[in-house]
């Protein structure tokens, strides 16, 4: 035990001497956490979560226009523009100041579009009455052509395809609404029923969304919740780095061949740097955990919550950083020089965030990167995450995940002890 105690004495006091080594596994991923986050906050504020600014050239000036103001108007996340400068908007200025990127959007209502809406639904609804009239002397009435009507939508160049898809939506789903309600409304006057209100806008079918968990509770997940963890397991396997370091050091200056010919064991060895690499990976998930749930609050961001998960999350840390230090350990029994340990596994490290969802969530990937995803430590952590904070498992439910993580482990420092019993018998 004794001897247990003074490797990871000796580890720490190595770890403490060095001080970039305290800040890469410290200081930057915190760092790095506040930077993504806010940017990510603020790339998702522009286009959902802030007021945007639509300009609306009328030339209607009727009822439909006066309808689609007022839905507008109720809306909390967009802002109607129909004056610039003191003067009401023309098509064309509207035109110009969105392609020069002051606005996103600019919506161009026809002229003499509710007058031709109501013909066309007069109409329409005149020739269907006239189906039920079956005395002698009925006249199908005579139909007079109407134009089809086009609102026109200037979208900034460089507005993104998923803003666009969402605003012609809410447009399309807005007229539909107006043009139902005409048609009642005409049919009510035709039947002689005008004074009637029956005619309601509530939606008959309306979509709801739910997330099942557990417990029957559910977390909507944000920007937050998933990049605590993501690159707090990035932090994690980014301890390769320095752990790495420190073997190669110890091979070169000969500590390797002191503890062969002593008493002490290469297992031993071993432990204590599983040891010390442990509670530093725990440290740094902590850290983590403090920025995001006392710290984001004040620079505008979400809370993180933690939300009774403490010992589920604080497991999944642990494992995933038995994972980074199997794979540490193996890259510094197999390099034989600094210069190929750190940008070896700092290379590393950063493709298997990658893969792993750390940089971009796996959904959003390509079919073929989300498979390969599947090979990442990374993503078996993250993916554990999720379970406990967005699907409120418990630890069972992180046991698969927790297995992959731990063969992992003893994958790597298996091939780790094999390679270096080897190389001494060569």
């Amino acid at each position: 035990m004794s001897k247990l105690l003074m490797s990871i004495r000796k580890e720490l006091l190595l770890l403490c001497r060095d001080f970039g080594g305290i800040v890469i596994l410290f200081v930057m991923p915190m760092i790095l956490l506040m930077a993504v986050t806010l940017v990510q906050k603020g790339s998702f504020d522009s286009i959902l979560g802030s007021q945007i600014e639509v300009l609306l050239v009328d030339n209607d000036q009727d009822s439909v226009s006066q309808r689609i103001k007022e839905s507008f108007k109720s809306s909390s996340d967009l802002k109607l523009i129909t004056n610039l400068n003191g003067k009401p908007l023309t098509e064309e200025h509207a035109r110009k100041v969105v392609h020069e990127g002051a606005y996103q959007l600019a919506i161009v209502l026809p002229k003499r579009l509710t007058r031709d809406l109501q013909m066309h639904v007069q109409q329409n609804v005149d020739n269907i009455l006239s189906e039920f009239d079956f005395s002698a002397d009925s006249i199908r009435p005579h139909l007079t052509a109407v134009t089809q009507k086009e609102i026109k939508l200037y979208f900034d160049p460089a507005t993104q395809a998923s803003f666009k898809t969402a605003i012609k939506m809410s447009i399309d789903k807005l007229v539909s609404n107006i043009e139902s309600k005409t048609i009642y409304s005409t049919f009510q006057d035709q039947l002689g029923d005008a004074e009637r209100s029956d005619f309601s806008e509530q939606k008959f079918i309306s979509f709801k969304e739910v997330v099942e968990s557990e417990k029957g509770m559910s977390v909507i997940p944000n920007a937050v919740q998933h990049n605590v963890p993501a690159w707090a397991l990035f932090a994690i396997f980014f301890i390769v780095v320095p752990l790495s370091i420190n073997i190669v050091k110890e091979k070169a200056q000969g500590t390797m061949v002191r503890i062969t010919t002593s008493p002490t064991s290469y297992g031993l060895f071993l432990l204590g740097k599983t040891v010390t690499y442990s509670l530093v990976s725990l440290v740094q998930f902590y850290l983590m955990l403090l920025v995001g749930v006392y710290i984001f609050p004040y620079v505008d961001l979400h809370q993180f919550h933690v939300q009774g998960h403490f010992l589920a999350l604080s497991t999944v840390a642990f494992f995933s950083g038995l994972a980074a230090i199997g794979l540490g350990i193996l890259i510094g029994t197999i390099a034989t020089t600094q210069e190929q340990s750190a940008p070896f596994g700092a290379t590393l490290t950063v493709v298997l965030a990658a893969f792993g969802g750390v940089w971009v969530p796996v959904f959003i990937m390509p079919p073929v990167m989300q498979k390969l995803s599947a090979i990442s430590p990374m993503n078996w952590g993250l993916r554990a995450f999720y379970d406990v904070l967005l699907r409120d498992g418990g630890l069972v439910h992180i046991l698969p995940e927790i297995i992959l993580l731990i063969l992992f482990f003893a994958g790597t420092l298996t091939i780790a002890i094999l390679y270096d019993k080897k190389k001494r018998t060569v």
